[in-house]
């Protein structure tokens, strides 16, 4: 293509065959069509250099890419290790693309460009200075952990920001703690032996008007921190862990003498018993967990750094666990060295683990015997569904991997409810983290409400099952326990005829679905990391999710147990649920709400309001909601006795449409 006329007025590029060569330098030269030119503006478009060989080949406009300050080539830079008192020649200067080499946003938009005592402007890549400052900006308080950019991923960080919001209200308790309290003789407790009555302790009454520094209120705040740091991922749990060991290896006990409060008042006693929590903990997560090997080595590197004071050395070497690729150890695990003790270069080295370590070991070990002692063990919750959903509809996935979303062909017919139903249960019966796992059973429901014809593309089609006659129900539930039981003990059962008789199979085989998700919440709650999903799985067969909510109801700390799931999931998927409802429209949004709304349990309405207010907080994004207020109305939710929560909340929502 010949660049036109205008295009060559512009700019050119020189290109050399040969860069070392050339005079120029440059392999390419860009030459600004403003300064005037030898080769002059009558010029053709093709320019031949017989003596330097370089050709003219392409005309265009320069255009300047956004690029860190000191690569300007606008405004000139000068380069200090560490200037931050003011900016430096023309360091300020900007053009619209230069960007701040510490924020990593536009100059224009930083705060300290020319703030004394910080001056971004001035920063560049070549200073050890600058270069610290800018992984601090960007890492944040993951810094401390030697962390490269490129280490830190969502988990971390997420549990960097958690650290720093704990560091800054440890700060403000840790306060009140060196502030102390004044005691009066006749309120001042008795830590003696024996122990006599406040103010009767000749001992504890000579410290007539002593200062006492509690502890407690440290103690309990990094206590509800430790909690919270359980319950995330492992590298953000890890960054926890190590941010409040070193936090609190740094607090001091003003006392100028020893003051026996108890185990959470005094400092001395409380920081060795959180220190306990804390490296046992992350004991167990080096043992469990597989983290890279470099995290692993800069968390160990971490703790070790630490400064404890004398009354917690005893866990110096708290985290001096072996990786599992240890030569001692993997001698001693083969059984190849039984003694657990090696010479190396000529000194006696032995294998010595704390009892957490141990544990831990073994229970990963278990768990892997436990996923390699048969065909069921190995199956993973992806896998789980595609199974059920290959014994469905008689259909497979073409690519090689069962797991890659692709075409999907029939190569024979699918399985009948109560077969697939039974072998779905015994496979849960046999693997204990298909069993605790919310997506294994949210496929279950799914398939069994879904109807054996499979699209191409693998989605499957699914199905408003009518509610069954009462009578039925408590048919199928009363030998549901029975039949559990059986499968549980992996006996061959038979599914009686008389219920599960074609005509309601599916709406059988669904309830009895119910009465095995029933069970599980009843066993292993405590395990279960979700049920939103669960719920979801039923689609529009709202009967048979109001079959297991109303099952629930009569166990007071499930029924808690599980609202509290629901609502924590709703409250981290708002979005998600605001595009799911937008896609599944109003009527099953208002039969959603219903649900929930007109149990008679208060607890179990507590879903709907939150779901109800996620819509009201979001009406821009839900059109439909005017529809769903239509819903309302033709079911006389508002005329219902709901209770006062509730009916507030409904005739608000209907309110504000009825004014539009």
């Amino acid at each position: 293509m010949v660049p036109s006329k205008k295009e060559q007025e512009q700019s050119i590029i020189l290109i050399s065959d040969d860069e070392a060569e050339s005079t120029l330098g440059n392999s390419v030269l860009l030459v600004d069509s403003l300064e005037k030119s030898a080769l002059g503006e009558e010029k053709s478009a093709e320019v031949v250099d017989e003596e330097c060989e370089l050709m003219v080949t392409f005309c265009k406009q320069a255009k300047v890419m956004p690029h860190a300050r000191y690569d300007c080539t606008m405004h000139p830079f000068e380069r200090m290790e560490c200037d931050t008192c003011s900016p430096l020649g023309k360091n300020a200067d900007i053009c619209n693309q230069c960007y701040c080499y510490i924020c990593d946003k536009l100059a224009s938009e930083c705060q300290n460009w020319t703030t004394p005592s910080l001056c971004h402007c001035n920063a560049h890549n070549k200073s050890k200075f600058w270069k610290e400052q800018r992984d601090f900006a960007l890492a944040g308080v993951l810094v401390m952990f030697n962390l490269e950019l490129t280490d830190i991923d969502t988990d971390l960080r997420h549990g960097g920001s958690l650290l720093i919001k704990f560091i800054q209200e440890l700060s403000v308790e840790y306060n009140k703690y060196l502030i102390g309290k004044r005691m009066s003789p006749t309120k001042h407790e008795c830590f003696c032996l024996p122990k006599f009555p406040p103010g009767q302790c000749n001992t504890c009454r000579s410290r007539n008007m002593e200062t006492v520094y509690k502890y407690s209120g440290v103690f309990a705040l990094v206590t509800r921190f430790l909690n919270e740091a359980e319950r995330e991922s492992p590298k953000a749990a890890a960054v926890m862990f190590l941010g409040a060991a070193k936090e609190i290896a740094l607090h001091k006990d003003p006392a100028l003498s020893w003051q026996n409060l108890g185990h959470t008042d005094s400092l001395k006693i409380a920081v060795p018993c959180l220190l306990q929590r804390i490296t046992t903990q992350l004991q167990r997560m080096l043992v469990l967990c597989d983290f890279p090997k470099s995290l692993y080595e800069k968390f160990v590197n971490f703790f070790q750094s630490i400064s404890l004071p004398c009354h917690c050395f005893g866990f110096s070497n708290s985290l001096n666990v072996v990786p599992w690729d240890h030569v001692l150890l993997t001698t001693v695990l083969k059984g190849q060295n039984i003694t657990g003790r090696r010479t190396q270069k000529g000194r006696k080295v032995f294998l010595w683990e704390t009892l957490p370590v141990i544990e831990a070991r073994v229970e990963r070990m278990v768990d892997k015997m436990n996923l390699a002692c048969c065909t069921a063990c190995r199956v993973t919750p992806g896998e789980f569904e595609v199974y059920l959903k290959m014994f469905r509809t008689g259909s497979v996935p073409i690519g090689k991997d069962m797991l890659d979303s692709g075409p999907w062909i029939t190569v024979g017919s699918p399985l009948k409810d109560g077969v697939l139903i039974k072998h779905a249960l015994k496979l849960l019966y046999s693997n204990v983290l298909l069993y605790r796992n919310p997506k294994c059973w949210s496929s279950l429901i799914m398939i069994l409400g879904s109807s054996s014809l499979l699209e191409k593309s693998g989605h499957l089609h699914p199905l408003s099952l009518k509610e069954p006659p009462l009578d039925f129900q408590k048919g199928v539930l009363a030998a549901s326990g029975g039949l559990l039981e059986e499968l549980k003990a992996k006996i061959n059962v038979s599914l009686p005829p008389a219920i599960f008789s074609p005509h309601l199979q599916h709406e059988a085989c669904l309830i009895l679905a119910v009465q095995a998700v029933q069970q599980m919440l009843f066993c292993d709650l405590p395990y279960l990391t979700s049920f939103l999903e669960i719920a979801l799985a039923f689609g529009n067969n709202f009967w048979a999710l109001r079959l297991l909510l109303e099952h629930l109801s009569y166990e007071e700390h499930i029924l808690h147990g599980t609202v509290n799931l629901i609502l924590r999931d709703l409250n981290r998927q708002k979005a998600t649920m605001l595009k799911l409802w937008e896609n599944l429209g109003p009527q099953y949004v208002g039969e959603f709400l219903c649900l929930f709304l007109t149990c008679r349990h208060k607890k179990m309405q507590s879903i709907g309001l939150f779901a109800l207010n996620i819509i009201m907080e979001n009406l821009h994004m839900c059109p439909w909601a005017k529809h769903l207020c239509n819903f309302f109305h033709n079911a006389g939710l508002r005329h219902l006795p709901l209770g006062a929560a509730a009916h507030h909340e409904v005739s608000k929502f209907i309110n504000i449409f009825e004014k539009l």
